[in-house]
């Protein structure tokens, strides 16, 4: 397996899949296992995102002299100073991804590493994950990608991409279940203390009302919406609150935002139900109530079409603190418990 290295390479994403195979080889006493090489472009110590610097096994061009059987592609972004993430395509580094892939038997990428394989052209027609915060830009710089924004990983034929940052974990358990088998890949995720495969997907860990830049217009229509969440917020009230035509409204919705009024509106409530969930002790029936959903089912169903999991799951992975649960505690229509939560400790 061949690892690429260069400057500004998240650390995580290079160091973590070697930890896994590491225990794969600890957990079955094969002194076979993986053999991992980090390659860059030259031998020289390539310094990370962390600051912290690793030393090369060998060059681009001497991994290309090889057969390799597994290509893991790393990412690396730069934040602004709206901290607005962006994915890095260093163009020398894309030749190297799409000569290396090349000789590989499969390609990996890890987190923001999908940029890399797409601007190589390797993932067009393909469906395809990487961090959630990216994954709007991966979309929009390569429309001929399947972009899905949920999955912890996926595999379309011999290509695998991977989610956010410590996914790089479940993408290199994956690759041993597929190699060595599901019960062995299971003895090394509880060594990592992990889970083999994670319950639900990344959406839950993104945000859903990012910060974009939008006219003045739409600036005023999105604080109004987060301003009044618990009003109707209707095609009709947004567009009189605006003053254009609903046909206009929906229009400068999916220009400017890519989505429509009605789905923006159930995503600024989601996040402001989110919020809630992680800092007070609200009951979920105040949180709907708050929030604009009006019932829990209501909030219960928007949580699972935006996140992918229910409130009561949402606030127990999330909450600052330990939620109790009672034996007598209610239960909506939808089977989500209904229950008080502790003081927010923050």
């Amino acid at each position: 397996m061949v690892v690429l290295l260069f400057e500004g390479v998240d650390l995580l994403d290079v160091t973590g899949p070697p930890e896994v195979f590491a225990l794969l080889r600890r957990e079955t006493d094969d002194a076979t296992g993986y053999r991992v090489a980090l390659a860059a472009a030259t031998r020289e110590p390539v310094t990370t995102s962390a600051g912290v610097r690793v030393l090369p096994d060998l060059t681009f061009e001497e991994a290309a002299a090889r057969r390799i059987d597994t290509l893991l592609v790393p990412g690396s972004v730069e934040v602004d100073d709206r901290r607005r993430v962006r994915a890095l395509t260093d163009p020398a580094v894309v030749g190297w991804v799409k000569t290396l892939a090349g000789r590989s038997g499969r390609v990996a990428s890890v987190c923001v590493g999908a940029h890399l394989l797409a601007a190589a052209g390797l993932l067009d027609g393909r469906r395809a994950t990487t961090h959630w915060s990216t994954a709007r830009q991966l979309a929009d710089d390569h429309p001929a990608v399947e972009v899905d924004a949920d999955p912890i990983f996926i595999r379309d034929g011999e290509v695998w991409t991977g989610a956010g940052i410590t996914a790089c974990l479940d993408l290199s358990l994956a690759l041993v279940a597929e190699d060595f088998g599901e019960a062995v890949a299971l003895r090394v995720a509880r060594q990592l203390v992990m889970y083999l495969k994670r319950p639900s997907g990344q959406s839950q860990f993104s945000v859903p009302i990012e910060p974009v830049s939008t006219t003045r217009r739409m600036d005023g229509l999105r604080r109004h919406i987060t301003q009044h969440v618990t009003a109707p917020l209707t095609v009709a009230d947004l567009a009189r609150h605006a003053h254009v035509s609903e046909r206009q409204l929906t229009r400068l919705f999916k220009a400017e935002l890519g989505t429509t009024p009605a789905s923006y509106v159930e995503s600024a409530r989601v996040e402001a139900a989110r919020n809630r969930l992680e800092c007070t002790d609200d009951t979920l029936e105040r949180v709907a109530s708050v929030c604009g959903f009006h019932t829990v089912d209501t909030l219960i169903r928007a949580f699972r079409r935006k996140l992918g999991t229910t409130p009561t799951d949402y606030r127990n992975r999330f909450r600052r603190g330990p939620v109790p649960r009672r034996p007598d505690t209610p239960r909506s229509a939808d089977g989500d418990t209904i229950h008080p939560a502790t003081a927010c400790r923050g």
